[in-house]
């Protein structure tokens, strides 16, 4: 009786594992679980600690974790044979590779990929360099399961043959999955309203929508968000008054002063530099200045040195939105991108009606960041590209700057005045591999390999070049008559190669110390802003501000009205104005004019209304 009943058990255990998944597929969903929970580790905790996610599992981050990631496994589970084997490494590797990619454009853009970049692929061209520096040694556990898999796949081949279809299991998962989501989704962000906790909404930055929906339920939710919202949208009464009533606020009449007007109609160049951070004015490493062309302009110049970059995604294209329109970039995916058409009340047009010539120049393809189609909607006349330069020679992304500028200097020359050209500079892009012939400052060989001395030569280049051109537009004749601002559009070596800087160990004859690098950590997001005059007194205005300040601030100077642009900007004249405050691309708050925070964060949500609704269009109608 006892053996019978012990065989009894028996046929009913084997029963029972025969309906369970076969532990090739549970071994590779748990794994595929374990490295969602790696790659929030690596990307959204709060402590930047891998293992914060697997020692505190309860957490409601990790449960959705959870119930996304086993519901996409679960779909090889209608599937019999070896062909289950097979289609569970498949949607393994499918994990992996999304979950490596949005890790190394979460390392270049603190932000994560999404279906509007889709249409973006022409941006890859020239940037395979740039990508391979974002890898690090580690990111070979994402892949390791694969490896795994397929050797057992290979290796034996008869594996899996008797495997059944088990619908039991997909159904039960599918079912826990959606059900425990869906009150999750209720119970947080319709009863409570996102007090404690946030599911399906787009938080302010995409760490936290990314943290609180897990990889596949992001991506999933941006699918679902991007089909509703990739189009023009209708503003609500409210919105429209919300809109109104921030203008409203935000008024801030100029007084009369010195400067108002005082270079009406000079010719205007502005160059935006690529990758360019405030802390390299004035720097010298061993005795020797990274920027001495540009440390030469502040003798000159009006300067900015709490002037801060408000990019998003659109990275450099945000920057030229930021500066010829006075609005932010729109939360999700490039603003040229998605809406390259739209009507802007913008600096080339401000200028275009006083007679101004107006011309913008890359010299680059002409899809990336579809810069060429933005910025004929916006106004300008003229747009030049790689197919307008002769392109003999090329290092990083395109045409050199020595190059590019050089072939610029008689282009203006020759530009009827007044004009407006906008010059755009590259060979500072990250990784900074600047050929060695055309590595000038003498740095210790251990220092000049690392990432942070090839951003010092990359910069002392691009200033050199922009110091020639200036040099040979005033042999022209050119400076006497042309204000000329420059800025950066973005960090360089803090914005994308922080972990670096972090590891860089400092050696004792080394001009540099920790101290130094921890000092240049604080100035992170801040870019210079030069306004050059020949001839000009320097100044040095303290007020805090960012890109979106530039239109504004330019146009005071230029004579142009308040009411011309006071409807349609976003930004304040750093001039003038009594507020000191910045709001940075994911939505940080800088400045002393605390009681203007809400206002500038509402800012932002008032300027994705505006492009989303191509708002200045109608109104020009």
């Amino acid at each position: 009786m006892e053996l019978s009943g012990l065989n009894t058990w028996q046929v009913k255990l084997h029963k029972l594992f025969r309906l369970l998944p076969d532990p090739f597929w549970l071994v590779l969903s748990l794994g595929g679980l374990a490295k969602v929970l790696i790659f929030l580790g690596l990307t959204t905790t709060w402590n930047n600690s891998w293992y914060f996610y697997f020692v505190i599992f309860y957490r409601l981050t990790n449960l959705m974790a959870l119930f996304f990631t086993m519901s996409y496994f679960s779909i090889a589970l209608l599937w019999k044979g070896r062909a289950r084997m097979w289609v569970t490494l498949f949607l393994s590797s499918l994990l992996s590779f999304l979950l490596f990619a949005n890790l190394l454009y979460y390392r270049g853009f603190e932000n994560f990929l999404s279906v509007h970049l889709i249409s973006q692929t022409s941006n890859l061209e020239d940037l395979g360099s740039t990508i391979f520096s974002l890898i690090h040694t580690y990111d070979i556990i994402f892949f390791i399961d694969i490896l795994i898999g397929l050797f057992i796949l290979l290796r034996h081949k008869k594996l899996g043959k008797g495997i059944g279809r088990n619908l039991l299991f997909f159904i039960l998962i599918l079912a826990i999955s959606i059900s425990s989501i869906s009150y999750a989704h209720y119970r947080y962000d319709i009863v409570e309203k996102g007090q404690r906790y946030i599911v399906f909404r787009i938080c302010w930055t995409p760490i936290d929508t990314m943290r609180n929906l897990s990889p596949i339920g992001y991506h999933l939710y941006d699918a679902y968000v991007y089909f509703k919202e990739n189009r023009t949208i209708e503003l609500t009464e409210e919105q429209e008054e919300i809109i109104a009533n921030w203008y409203k606020n935000h008024q801030e009449v100029p007084p009369e002063g010195e400067l108002q007007g005082i270079f009406a109609g000079h010719n205007l160049l502005l160059i935006q530099v690529e990758s360019l951070e405030n802390f390299l004015i004035n720097l010298r490493i061993d005795g020797q200045e990274i920027t001495p062309h540009l440390n030469s302009l502040l003798a000159n110049s009006i300067y900015f040195p709490n002037f801060y970059e408000q990019v998003w995604t659109g990275t450099t294209s945000d920057a030229e939105l930021l500066a010829n329109t006075s609005l932010y970039p729109v939360r999700r995916g490039s603003t040229f991108f998605r809406y390259p058409q739209n009507t802007y009340n913008s600096l080339p047009l401000l200028l275009k009606e006083r007679g101004y010539r107006t011309r913008a120049s890359h010299a680059d393809n002409p899809a990336y960041w579809n810069w060429v189609e933005a910025l004929t909607e916006m106004g300008f006349d003229e747009t030049l590209d790689s197919r307008d330069f002769v392109m003999e020679e090329k290092i990083g992304l395109g045409l050199s700057d020595e190059s590019y500028l050089r072939q610029m200097v008689p282009i203006i020359l020759e530009t009827k005045e007044p004009f407006y050209d906008f010059i755009i500079t590259m060979t500072s892009h990250g990784p900074f591999d600047l050929p060695p012939e055309k590595r000038e400052l003498e740095l210790p060989p251990e220092l000049d390999q690392t990432k942070l001395g090839s951003y010092f030569q990359s910069l002392h280049y691009v200033d050199k070049q922009i110091g020639t051109f200036l040099a040979k537009l005033d042999e022209g004749g050119l400076l006497d008559n042309t204000l000329v601002v420059l800025y950066g559009d973005h960090g360089g070596i803090h914005k994308y190669y922080t972990s670096e800087l972090d590891t860089l160990s400092i050696q004792e004859d080394w001009p540099l110390t920790k101290d130094d690098l921890l000092a240049w950590r604080e100035d992170a997001s801040k870019v210079p802003l030069l306004i050059y005059k020949k001839g000009m007194e320097p100044q040095v205005i303290e007020t805090t501000g960012g890109q979106i300040d530039i239109l504004p601030t330019i146009v005071y100077l230029l004579g142009i009205d308040y009411e011309e642009y006071s409807h349609t900007a976003l930004g304040r004249n750093l001039l003038t104005t009594t507020r000191d405050y910045a709001l940075l691309g994911n939505g940080t708050f800088r400045g002393k004019s605390e009681e203007w925070k809400e206002h500038a964060i509402q800012g932002m949500e008032v300027a994705d209304w505006l492009i989303q609704s191509d708002y200045f269009a109608k109104r020009k109608k």
